[in-house]
């Protein structure tokens, strides 16, 4: 039980993480001047966070940082959240 509040935890902050990189990326998108739906941000962020991808690509030659940011933190969430959910079985 105990490592399954651990994963949660891991999970929750991952959570925190990627909202915090994706409040980010919209600040950089609104610098730049493009459009954002604020009604609909929770299903618009993962299309912001490629359009910051393709943005920086073209600007700099390279990816910005922000994104890595946002993909780490998604992924990390996924993964501990399916190892709090088989941790809980077992």
């Amino acid at each position: 039980m105990e490592l399954t509040n651990f994963f949660i935890a891991v999970t929750a902050i991952a959570i925190v993480w990627f909202i915090v990189s994706g409040g980010m990326i919209v600040n950089e998108l609104m610098k730049r001047n493009h459009k954002i739906k604020f009604i609909i941000i929770n299903m618009m962020l993962p299309v912001y966070v490629q359009r910051y991808k393709k943005i920086t690509l073209e600007e700099t030659g390279k990816i910005g940082v922000l994104y890595y940011h946002a993909v780490i933190a998604v992924n990390t969430a996924l993964v501990f959240a399916v190892a709090a959910i088989i941790s809980k079985n077992l």
